[in-house]
């Protein structure tokens, strides 16, 4: 009795955490695929498995693109008028230049059954648009890259959250026992590589959950995961040798300690070493046929680029992989648009239709939801000088256009729309916080319950926002 008076509350904590951890540890012993501390059943039957997601970074041109605004064509160079632009915050780029509104450069057509609209850029994704959805009333919150970046992957604007692969990954766990379950592919683009925006790795990190749900990022050349492949002099047998001391050092350290992150280094040490094998096969293109080359492109035999970053990605989705993550670069046209844009545009046109049309082919569309677009949209107005045959366009976050495909999205349609001008939403708004609790939805899981608990305040990705779009879902 006299024992147990004597125990402090925090020492009573301690034995209990530990009590659970123990469970835990046990829990990792007896299935070697664990799928990682949080993980739980989907809330719902999902429609899809797992995500693509080809993020455009940088700002893609819906006016060149999707946002087929003929009021352009008939208004082009005069000012913007201001009982459009309503006084909206604009970036210090052109808050005090003239705005005189600029036609598109490319040409529009109606394609498909859908009669969607489609520039000439994209020849490729004309052909498949009775197959995607086109987004065309997307808003955000943030006027700048970083921000911005960080708002459509994290859920906020400030570094330090988990991204969307993490949450899924905290939330669903995995579907492979050979592959991380958030996978991330990186390429730059043609339209502006020497001035692209930069990446942070934080935008795939796992912010305040376990390590073990960070992305994992796939390189080009001979060593796709960094500091995966053994020593020299080091053999199998002695790497495995090693992670079972290992293994024993840090579970003694676990029971003594109570630090749950122990558990998720142990699983990254195990899932490193099953790596050693699945990532090389995955990642060798040398057994794909030639037709799925001319599918795809000439640049998917180049690793490294957005071509065989797509096929990669199919590959990558036909082996389970939970959520893989395309970022390309390039897409930042202040200036020098028709140019910049033209190349980037084919960058992504053939790959990207590519991919929709390979899973379809594969039996795999129909459970993965594919995703293309990027942080923001481009002004309706010329950034600098306007010339005959030359401008750019400056940052807008007040409407802009993504597309989506499989996984339970409605084929064919387009949803939302702008003002005749291209500024402003009129019709079935679509926020970040919006998109992503839709993406959830799909996934099976309900963002206001995928929650984790961070410093006495309970964190979801959608933060205290969000709504599913179920017009959009078949």
């Amino acid at each position: 009795m006299n024992d147990l008076l004597n125990l402090s509350r925090r020492h009573f904590l301690k034995k209990a955490s530990l009590g659970l951890g123990a469970m835990a540890m046990t829990s990792f012993d007896m299935a070697a695929d664990s799928k990682g501390l949080g993980n739980m059943l989907p809330h719902f039957a999902p429609r899809a498995k797992r995500v693509i997601y080809l993020f455009q970074a940088g700002g893609p041109s819906q006016l060149e693109m999707f946002d087929y605004k003929p009021e352009l064509i008939r208004r082009h160079n005069q000012q913007l008028p201001q009982s459009v632009s309503k006084g909206k915050r604009v970036t210090d780029f052109t808050a005090a230049q003239p705005k005189p509104m600029v036609k598109s450069f490319a040409r529009f057509k109606q394609y498909g059954q859908s009669g969607t609209w489609i520039s000439d850029l994209l020849p490729h994704i004309a052909s498949i648009v009775d197959v995607i959805c086109v987004v065309k009333s997307m808003h955000t919150d943030a006027i700048n890259h970083d921000p911005a970046l960080c708002f459509f992957q994290t859920g906020s604007q400030l570094s330090g959250r988990p991204s969307i692969g993490s949450w899924l990954s905290y939330g669903l766990g995995s579907l492979n026992d050979n592959l991380p379950t958030f996978s991330v592919l990186l390429s730059k683009g043609s339209g502006r590589a020497d001035g692209a925006q930069p990446l942070q790795s934080r935008l795939w990190g796992s912010g305040f959950l376990q390590s073990l749900h960070q992305g994992v990022q796939f390189r080009s050349g001979k060593d796709p995961v960094l500091f995966l492949n053994n020593p020299p002099g080091i053999s199998q047998m002695n790497r495995r040798g090693v992670l079972d001391h290992l293994k024993a050092l840090n579970q003694h350290y676990f029971e003594k300690e109570g630090n749950v992150e122990v558990y998720s280094r142990m699983a990254q040490y195990e899932m490193a070493y099953r790596m050693q094998t699945s990532v090389p096969e995955t990642m060798d293109l040398s057994k794909e046929p030639a037709y799925i080359f001319d599918m795809y492109g000439p640049d998917s035999r180049i690793p490294g680029t957005y071509a065989a970053n797509c096929l990669l990605a199919r590959r990558l989705a036909e082996r389970d992989v939970r959520f893989i993550q395309l970022y390309h670069q390039g897409w930042d046209q202040h200036n020098d648009l028709p140019d910049h844009l033209t190349k980037q545009s084919k960058d992504i046109d053939q790959a990207s239709a590519a991919l929709i049309k390979d899973l379809k082919q594969r039996g795999l569309l129909e459970d993965t939801l594919v995703i293309w677009g990027g942080e923001f949209g481009r002004t309706n107005y010329c950034q600098g000088a306007l010339t005959k045959d030359n401008y750019g366009r400056d940052h807008h976050p007040y409407c802009f256009s993504m597309w989506m495909a499989g996984g339970g999205i409605k084929p064919g349609i387009s949803y939302g729309e702008t003002d005749e001008l291209g500024y402003n939403i009129v019709k079935d708004p679509v926020h970040v916080h919006d998109f992503q609790a839709t993406m959830l939805h799909l996934m099976g899981m309900d963002h206001e319950k995928l929650i984790f608990k961070h410093e006495g305040r309970r964190y979801r990705l959608t933060d205290v926002h969000g709504d599913v779009v179920k017009d959009i879902l078949v």
